[in-house]
């Protein structure tokens, strides 16, 4: 063991004594797109117990914290997820079991969504987790998950420390976004990569601030492309590319959190390992990283992206959750705050309609995601930022044409819809029906297939039975290459939270607090263009559009509030769709507020732009009960667009909008 590391375990080792007095012990986490039954009823809790989900896995620990004020709203709910939750409240125990076998017709055999690399034609599949907790501050956990064409001990990690500081080491599973679908930076696409990984799950300070730091290790590549060197063809190395992350979040108010979270690739074979010096350099100038370097050297680190996200719970009698992720796989214009080949992803979840639960999920991508070949100071990994062949983050990367032994894969931009509606009949058990879409943006000049439009749906229904769940499960669909397929899967898994029973509706007790509220703007926009491509500079004249939002807001003291809104703007004909992240709202009395918002934007050309989008203004509020009037300015930073087929000249466009809002509003 070398010097440096003996003293970072010997720091550790004496702020665990320090803390150790009055931390509590380490958590087990509940499994990830293994067992959609408990993971629905898990999702509902936290929404319920106003605890917003920002990555996954979910600890145990905190879907216990969830419990007291979720019972208040629905004690049915919260009776089944303690029954299931007492499997975790033991010296050893199961904490899940799955077997499922499954015939497949027809001749797609696509990767799919979330599970693993699981193949539309694979027959069967196992998975399992089982642990041993001999005290509060030391968790042995065993798991394994398998497939056709491979078996992976995913839940296989060994965890030591405090609720401040959780050390895991082995097959644990990261997914950094709110969405449930689809996260962007790292997900469970692929098989699970072993790593390293220090996180808390108890929040820290009045912000509830919470952290996570990883390094993981990829499948082995025969294709790690060394930086370019003048006149001199590709050099290629075999080995294991690293994977590393940190994500950053704090939820200062009950129902609201707000997260950063950056992931980096490099090395493998002869491009080596990286310094700590290099990857703080990369980490916190990430445009010289990806343009000049820091040294002459092979020893680079290769790629970058990084997100924001947020999540906002909106309580109730139809209590729903809003989340949304803004990413970059690069930086832009040198600008370490902008991020380059950006995606924009929404959704809304609603755990209780009646006796439905309902979860709507959308992403909109620019292309070049999960592709990188070599610069001169960077390493190429031309297969994909992959692990053992499948996507490391958002499904859609293994839903083109994909890298072969000369060619890299498609560059292709796209959309994505998820629409998942679940429903708790009267004879009791659990129905889902989940429908996908997936369009590919082909007339772009990174595109090399004419991609047809992708439909994936699947019609399951499980029901309790001495103690476990046993399920039948309908799926099909065609993929992007117009290929069809049909499987039908049947299913048993232990450690069910279902009713036997209807869920009674009569039983929810979900009231909205004093001062929350939903509201709608329309009115007119007065704005320009900023138009640039390097030389080309220029704005447009000033015009004018409509301009129609919906929000939501919560009172967070006598004069704060927080809240999420969508912007539907007309700019030149082409429609601007902006998120708002976070809008803080300030009080001055019963008329005057004031308020700032901090977003992302997708401006609709050929090939659409991304930016980010912030902005503010002045409201007045209760001209007449409910309705007010105001006045804010918008705008868009550097809107990044890539050339589609038919646009003159190469290279990348970018636009930034100013504009000026009056609007009514009306508030619910």
């Amino acid at each position: 063991m070398t010097r440096r590391a003996t003293l970072a375990l010997s720091l550790v080792a004496s702020l665990a004594l320090w803390q150790s007095a009055s931390a509590r012990g380490v958590t087990p986490y509940l499994p990830l797109h293994l067992d959609p039954d408990v993971e629905n009823a898990i999702e509902r809790v936290l929404i319920l117990g106003d605890k917003p989900v920002m990555a996954r896995p979910i600890p145990a620990a905190l879907v216990l914290e969830a419990l007291p004020k979720a019972c208040r709203v629905d004690r049915p709910l919260c009776r089944r997820v303690r029954h299931y939750l007492d499997r975790y409240m033991h010296g050893t125990g199961v904490e899940f079991a799955s077997v499922s076998a499954a015939v497949t017709s027809g001749q797609s055999n696509i990767t799919l969504p979330n599970l693993h690399g699981t193949r539309a034609q694979s027959p069967y599949e196992i998975a399992g987790a089982a642990y041993i907790q001999p005290n509060a501050y030391m968790l042995l956990n065993v798991g394994g998950e398998a497939h056709q064409g491979r078996a992976t001990p995913t839940g296989t990690y060994f965890s030591l420390g405090f609720d401040w500081a959780q050390l895991d080491i082995g097959w644990r599973d990261h997914w950094w976004s709110p969405m449930t679908d689809s996260s962007m930076l790292i997900s469970t696409e692929a098989p699970t990569m072993p790593s390293i990984t220090l996180s808390n799950y108890q929040p820290l300070t009045r912000l509830g601030f919470q952290y996570s730091v990883f390094i993981a290790r990829m499948s082995e590549s025969s294709r790690i492309e060394l930086p370019l060197k003048p006149n001199q063809p590709p050099r290629f190395t075999r080995g294991y590319p690293k994977m590393g992350g940190i994500r950053f979040s704090i939820e200062p108010v009950s129902g609201w959190a707000l997260s950063a979270q950056r992931v980096l690739f490099w090395g493998g074979g002869a491009a080596g390992g990286e310094s700590v010096t290099n990857i703080l350099q990369a980490f916190l100038n990430p445009s010289k990283a990806q343009t000049s370097g820091f040294n002459a050297g092979a020893h680079v680190v290769a790629k970058q992206e990084a997100s924001i996200t947020s999540r906002f719970i909106f309580p109730g009698r139809h209590p729903f959750s809003v989340y949304f992720e803004y990413a970059g796989n690069d930086t832009l214009m040198g600008r370490h705050y902008l991020f380059g080949k950006p995606t924009i992803s929404a959704g809304i979840d609603f755990p209780r309609l009646g006796p439905f639960d309902l979860t709507y999920e959308i992403s909109s991508w620019s292309p070049t995601w999960y592709v990188h070949t070599a610069t001169s100071v960077q390493t190429g990994y031309p297969d994909g930022l992959v692990n053992y062949g499948a996507n490391i983050g958002h499904w859609f990367g293994d839903q083109r044409v994909l890298a072969t032994a000369t060619s890299i894969a498609d560059e292709v931009g796209g959309q994505s819809n998820m629409l998942r509606v679940g429903w708790t009949p009267s004879f009791g058990g659990y129905m889902q029906l989940q429908l996908r879409a997936l369009a590919d943006e082909a007339q772009t000049r990174f595109a090399t297939y004419p991609y047809k439009n992708e439909y994936l749906g699947s019609l399951s229904y499980s029901y309790p039975w001495h103690g476990y769940a046993a399920g039948l499960a309908l799926q099909g669909g065609r993929d992007v290459f117009g290929a069809h397929y049909v499987r039908v899967e049947g299913y048993l898994r232990d450690g069910e939270a279902l009713f036997s029973h209807g869920d009674p509706a009569s039983a929810f007790a979900g009231k909205r607090p004093e001062g929350d509220h939903l509201f709608v703007e329309t009115g007119i926009d007065y704005y320009r263009l900023l138009y640039y491509r390097p030389p080309v500079r220029y704005y447009t004249p000033w015009a004018g559009g409509p301009h129609l939002a919906i929000g939501a807001r919560r009172r967070v003291s006598a004069h704060q509030d927080i809240g999420v809104a969508l912007d539907a703007d007309d700019f030149r004909g082409r429609t601007m769709l902006g998120v708002r992240m976070v809008d803080y709202r300030y009080r001055f009395g019963r008329h005057l507020a004031a308020h700032v918002f901090l977003g992302a934007a997708r401006y609709a050309l050929v090939t659409p732009a991304y930016g980010l989008y912030l902005g503010g203004g002045l409201q007045w509020r209760n001209i007449l009960p409910g309705w007010g009037v105001g006045v804010d300015f918008h705008n868009v930073i550097s809107a990044q667009r890539l050339q589609d087929l038919h646009s003159q000249g190469s290279g990348e466009s970018y636009r930034s909008t100013y504009s000026w809002t009056f609007y009514v509003s009306r508030s619910f």
